[in-house]
């Protein structure tokens, strides 16, 4: 077979595969490429020499099984016989579901996760998003310090296992999004810039300098990525991709990468005929992102909404530290605000940022399903210093008034895994480094970090110690007891009811309005002939509706349809969702 590999800067590269070594060509038609041929299949053990260096593992690695220090392996991507004929499933109308493949169970593997695929379905889940795969150091992690973008971590299963997970989600109607890290490089097992220069100083980011996407070189590390992402969605059948914290992407070039990202993935959609989703992660408010190419887009399918949970968790709980200060001023005027706008800072100052931010979406051409809700993720609850899911902190009805509000909203809901039962497990951070002088460093940033915020050195609970691992574990016990059975059945009736109501997945954020009280913490909102009240207070709340006659389709606690006057009195934390005819 072929081996090729991109090392601009090097004056020989040698081949090492199965103990032998060839000695590689400069490519005469493509500038800094080698090649060379050599016996191989699948399983085959290789790696690259550069000028008489140690052997390194290839850049394109499609496995890595001795991990991203070891040599790399030869993948046959047409061994895997797939069992499940899939057409996709296209992002309107879905609900998704972020899950960590190494606490979705205690095995911590793809194949346990699958085992656990049919809860999901059963639940009313279109698509698993899938939290980052790319190898990194150690067993355990969250996978955002990943390394060999083009392949599986191997503790979880590697390529094969991949496979079978995802056809046994299609197989059961799902659809799978894979989480992909483009902004940074793990700082562990990383020999990327020792073949090229796809790092680069022009621009720094919070891991250091920057992934070259606009100095010189950096039309191969753009295709590099670019390449990696169409492998995903092509090779292993993925459906859409989570572009992690994209306003890390330091791009100054006329054609933005990401702009170059979703022209080759719509383009490998219409190949395959089968929907293909972007969904960024963006701290930006900038509706540019979501907005179509041929209309000035960048051409993303959709981005995570921070600022729909940041005016939820406020509301909620009443936190007001760091970031939260922006909304906590008025929080059912901002819940208010995000519903019918999408972005809380659409030009707005902010006061954490100390500076104007964000950007007006035109809610009149902006389809509501590109924005993505949420009352939990795993950046919100992990780097909280002990990791603390909402479960911990408020009632379960007020859990109930959360999940109505994001399963009803005109957003594309995304949970995340163990919120639906009100899981009693903690999500904590989590390392295995094997670079001793990083795993201290890392443990003493953390403490260091909270301590600025009055946690004491021993309440922050050690990255390092496989116990903190071991407690982010979900505990499925727990889904027959309660509270986590009603919460359960909550979540499930409302889902069912976002598939059977066509106005709960109507695409015109216009269309909704809404009613509120910031003294009482009541709020209401109209979907079409739908209505959603929520009420935050402990108090029963009084809620006018309007003249039109109500049928109540699901009420966390009991609950009359409003009388002639139009009022629906709605208990103490509490949630309810009618029909008006």
């Amino acid at each position: 077979m072929q081996f090729e590999v991109w090392a601009p800067q090097a004056d020989r590269v040698t081949l090492h595969c199965e103990g032998a070594t060839r000695a590689l060509e400069r490519d005469p038609d493509r500038a800094g490429w080698w090649w060379g041929e050599a016996e191989a299949r699948d399983g085959t053990r290789y790696g690259f020499a550069l000028d008489d260096g140690p052997v390194l593992p290839d850049p394109r690695s499609r496995r890595q099984p001795d991990g991203p220090d070891g040599l790399s392996a030869v993948v046959d991507q047409g061994t895997y016989v797939w069992r499940t004929q899939w057409a996709g499933r296209p992002l309107p109308g879905a609900v998704l579901y972020e899950l960590h493949v190494g606490t979705y169970t205690r095995e911590g593997t793809l194949d346990a996760a699958a085992e656990r695929l049919e809860h999901l379905a059963e639940l009313g889940i279109t698509h698993v998003e899938l939290m980052p795969l790319s190898p990194f150091p150690g067993r355990h992690g969250w996978g955002y310090e990943g390394v060999s973008l083009w392949a599986v971590h191997e503790p979880y299963g590697g390529p094969e296992a991949l496979k079978r997970f995802v056809d046994r989600a299609h197989e059961l109607g799902l659809g799978v999004v894979l989480d992909v890290v483009h902004n940074h490089f793990g700082p562990s097992g990383n020999y990327l810039p020792v073949f090229g220069p796809y790092l680069t100083d022009t621009h720094q980011t919070p891991w250091g300098a920057a992934v070259n996407l606009d100095a010189p070189g950096s039309d191969e590390v753009r295709a590099f990525l670019v390449q990696s992402a169409l492998a995903w969605l092509r090779d292993y059948r993925i459906d859409g991709l989570r572009l992690d914290a994209v306003h890390a992407l330091k791009d100054t070039r006329a054609c933005h990468f990401l702009e170059e990202l979703s022209t080759a993935v719509d383009a490998l959609a219409a190949d395959l005929g089968r929907p293909l989703s972007l969904i960024a992660e963006s701290d930006l408010n900038d509706p540019r992102l979501i907005t179509a190419r041929e209309a000035g887009g960048i051409g993303l399918h959709a981005q995570w909404n921070d600022d729909f949970h940041h005016t939820l968790h406020v509301a909620l709980t009443g936190e007001s530290q760091g970031y939260y200060a922006d909304f906590a001023r008025a929080p059912m005027a901002g819940l208010a605000k995000t519903l019918t706008g999408g972005y809380f800072h659409d030009g707005t100052y902010s006061s954490f940022r100390g500076r104007r931010h964000g950007r007006p979406l035109d809610r009149t051409r902006t389809a509501a399903h590109r924005l993505l809700g949420y009352g939990q993720t795993h950046d919100q609850v992990g780097n909280r210093a002990q990791g603390d899911r909402l479960a911990a902190t408020i009632s379960p009805g007020l859990l109930a008034c959360a999940a109505t509000l994001t399963l009803t909203a005109p957003f594309t809901p995304m949970l995340f895994m163990g919120e639906e039962w009100a899981a009693g497990t903690p999500w904590q951070f989590f390392t295995d480094h094997t670079d001793p002088e990083l795993a201290e460093a890392v443990r003493r940033g953390r403490r260091r970090e909270f301590a600025a915020h009055g946690w004491a050195e021993e309440d922050v609970p050690d990255p390092q110690d496989p116990a903190t691992r071991e407690r982010s574990c979900l505990d499925w016990s727990e889904l027959d007891g309660e509270p986590h059975a009603r919460v359960l059945a909550w979540y499930r009736r409302l889902i069912a009811l976002r598939h059977e109501q066509p106005d709960l997945t109507d695409p015109d954020l216009a269309d909704t309005k809404v009613a509120y009280d910031e003294r009482e913490r009541w709020l209401a909102f109209r979907r079409g002939d739908v209505r959603v009240a929520v009420n935050l207070a402990k108090e029963p709340a009084a809620i006018p509706l309007g003249p039109r006659k109500a049928d109540v389709l699901a009420a966390w606690e009991p609950v009359e349809a409003p009388g002639a006057d139009g009022v629906l009195h709605v208990p103490g934390e509490s949630g309810v969702v009618l029909l008006q005819g």
